[in-house]
């Protein structure tokens, strides 16, 4: 019986590279499928995994219609059995549910991936319409950690080194890794890292945390180095 399965997580817990096996199992099987993606971290019109595999992808705007779109791909004689569709948070309300009528009509397997709120700790519009229309959700068992060690639960949007909770809702950028950079937004280095809530809540990164060690080798513990910020 084809289901619309949302598969989610923090940043950093695997999604894609889950998107990607799930492809590679059923087309391997004689399955057919599209592969849709949006706002990947590799550009546009692929999906990308951290792990470095790629495959390319059609690029999700805010006005494509899936419903449109398979029904053309099926009456031109492509095989279509089942969709992967990665960065799901960012699809609007109305295409999940033309992801959800593709599954009840015309018999679809559509697995969608993606994370369910932003670094406002505030749900997608199009994960809330996930979490509402699903017939499973399945949180990833590979759990992201926080710097602290502990299990990540929320995602931190940190611009020139600073966790911000004010701005648009959107704005593509990577896990940091290191010294590696993140994206540039205008002038500004943007880059996510993930938390637990513990520190979320303290907006108390990794970063914020080394500066507040008494030595750059021991990350502080102690909750009194890092208060929970006055609003």
């Amino acid at each position: 019986m084809a289901e619309l399965v949302f598969f989610t997580g923090t940043m950093d817990c695997g999604k894609s590279t889950l998107a990607l096996q799930m492809d590679h199992n059923h087309a391997a099987r004689g399955r057919g499928g599209l592969i849709f993606s949006k706002h990947d971290r590799a550009g546009e019109s692929v999906l990308s995994s951290r792990l470095g595999l790629a495959r390319e992808a059609i690029e999700v705007t805010d006005d494509l219609d899936f419903w449109d779109l398979v029904v053309e791909q099926a009456t031109s004689g492509r095989r279509v059995d089942y969709l992967i569709c990665d960065e799901a948070q960012f699809y609007t309300p109305f295409q999940v549910e033309q992801l959800a009528r593709l599954v009840d009509e015309m018999g679809l397997d559509v697995f969608a991936f993606g994370i369910t709120a932003d670094f406002r700790a505030e749900l997608f519009p199009g994960s809330r319409r996930l979490i509402e229309l699903a017939d499973r959700t399945e949180v990833l068992q590979v759990e992201a950690l926080c710097w602290c060690g502990r299990t990540a639960t929320h995602n931190a949007r940190v611009v020139d080194g600073v966790m911000v909770v004010e701005g648009d809702q959107v704005v593509v950028g990577d896990v940091g890794e290191g010294d590696q950079p993140g994206e540039y937004a205008g002038a500004q280095v943007v880059e996510y890292e993930v938390l637990c809530r513990r520190h979320y809540m303290r907006r108390m990164t990794s970063h914020a945390a080394r500066a507040a060690a008494l030595s750059p080798e021991v990350l502080p513990f102690d909750l009194d180095v890092c208060p929970v910020p006055q609003r």
